[in-house]
């Protein structure tokens, strides 16, 4: 462990170090916003340090990557398992992007059904089921209970977005509830609708929320335009093993192995991204 921090601890000084360097270039990014609160003291007259800033970008590291490639993970599980939705990603896709070039950011907004694939992927799979443990600040009651001070609360979002008095078949994976005309054609998962909350609410929200879901999404969206997918040994789809291994994070019990295959032209998979 002391290794591991100290070349996380190196890698991340290096990261610092080059963008004080660069600060002529006027370019900003989070890095940058922390670096510009190291002048700014707080209310008690404390300044943000560069113990403090690698400690935050460690975090943003840390649960950023295995979350990310966990949800895309069951993603690609569900699209597998499911290959009437994996053609109408696909044919969204080639309707949108084309076959000539490869999906970008800039092509999430005009992809509807991948949107509300990814939705459904986060309710019936949330990357943290448990959220993360928050902690009471003042003895309170809600519905009936008596929460009392310094009570660590976990959430369980997992549950809540499989409530039968919230959902019609929470357990059947659907993203036709997420459009329009569907059960729940109005609600998103940042925040503002309770009955589905992988990233948590209120001033406590997952700091990554917007990141994690671009992420998901341009992944998810690449791996279905450039390949079909195939599981190993030929097993049938309906077959597939989902269960779950319950953890900090939600992991695939038995991990996705898959065959891909290119459905593009070749050149398109030699590209720099």
């Amino acid at each position: 462990m002391k290794k591991l921090h100290k070349r996380f601890d190196a890698f991340l000084t290096n990261i610092i170090q080059e963008h004080e360097v660069s600060k002529s270039e006027h370019h900003r990014d989070l890095l940058s916003a922390l670096l510009s609160l190291k002048e700014v003291p707080d209310d008690d007259g404390t300044k943000l340090t560069d113990v403090e800033i690698k400690a935050l970008l460690l975090n943003m590291f840390a649960a950023g990557t295995d979350t990310s490639s966990s949800t895309t993970e069951w993603a690609i599980a569900e699209l597998i398992r499911n290959p009437t939705m994996l053609g109408r990603v696909q044919q969204e896709l080639d309707s949108v992007v084309g076959q000539d070039r490869l999906v970008s950011e800039l092509d999430l907004p005009n992809l509807p059904y991948l949107q509300a694939f990814i939705k459904e992927t986060f309710r019936l799979h949330p990357s943290t089921p448990l959220s993360l443990p928050r902690v009471a600040a003042e003895s309170c009651e809600v519905f009936g209970y008596h929460i009392p001070k310094g009570a660590t609360l976990l959430l369980n979002v997992w549950a809540i977005a499989r409530d039968l008095k919230e959902w019609s078949d929470p357990l059947v994976f659907s993203p036709e509830r997420f459009l329009p005309g569907g059960e729940k054609s109005g609600v998103d998962v940042r925040g503002n609708d309770f009955e589905v909350i992988p990233f948590g609410a209120g001033r406590r929200i997952c700091a990554g929320m917007n990141l994690g879901i671009r992420v998901v999404q341009l992944l998810t969206a690449t791996l279905a335009q450039a390949f079909d997918w195939e599981l190993a040994d030929r097993l049938d789809p309906e077959k597939l093993n989902m269960e779950e291994a319950y953890g900090l994070t939600l992991q695939r019990k038995v991990p996705l192995m898959v065959q891909p295959k290119p459905r593009l032209a070749p050149y398109l998979y030699s590209q720099s991204t």
